[in-house]
């Protein structure tokens, strides 16, 4: 049965939040708003979670899930990321961007672009997803909250439960969260390469020398 919490969207509950990690650590998957759309969440080394979301969202193996990161310490971790794009990142995170990185020896090949070595990591600026990040430890593998056939991410709690009662385990219901997705910036390059652009504004990106 789909679990549901109400979490306060500037200040979430501890308790709340704790029960949270509780079902993640237990491999469940978690709908929750972000500062960009509503997404699913889940650990990253639950790969029954991992297949379940391709279930759900009818996605092939070739699709790239995001990752989520705390902060830029724990982003270095995951991506080899030189001066300069550390710089950049600085200056525009915590924020509702996506940015594509080299990838380092600690990501399992499963979750890497398959020629590129590549993946996708995110600051999120929620008070949400932060919490959580803060409270589990560890980063959070996610993706879009858009079923297969619709035009747009689901944003509402009452209609997520009930299209998706029994597929995931916990529903976070939050005055937060939008319908529209994070700017992806492509950082492999000389320059910010947008791939798609999202609730992130992007004027004035530049990488600094």
């Amino acid at each position: 049965m789909t679990q549901r919490f109400t979490v306060h969207p500037d200040n979430p509950q501890p308790r709340l939040l704790r029960q949270a990690v509780d079902c993640l650590q237990s491999g469940a998957i978690v709908a929750l708003p972000t500062d960009a759309c509503w997404a699913l969440v889940w650990r990253l080394g639950e790969r029954d979670a991992l297949d379940r979301v391709r279930q759900i969202r009818a996605l092939d193996d070739r699709h790239l899930m995001t990752l989520l990161c705390r902060d830029l310490s724990q982003v270095s971790v995951y991506a080899a990321v030189n001066t300069r794009q550390f710089r950049f990142l600085k200056e525009w995170t915590p924020g509702p961007y996506t940015f594509v990185l080299p990838a380092t020896r600690e990501v399992p090949r499963r979750l890497l672009h398959p020629s590129r070595r590549t993946l996708g990591l995110r600051v999120p600026a929620s008070p949400l997803l932060q919490g959580l990040l803060e409270t589990l430890g560890e980063p959070l593998l996610g993706t879009t909250l858009q079923l297969p056939g619709d035009d747009l991410p689901l944003s509402d709690p009452d209609e997520i439960i009930e299209r998706l009662s029994r597929r995931v385990e916990l529903v976070i219901d939050s005055a937060s969260g939008g319908i529209e997705p994070t700017t992806v910036i492509d950082l492999t390059g000389d320059e910010p390469l947008v791939t798609r652009v999202g609730c992130g504004p992007i004027d004035g990106m530049v990488l600094a020398g």
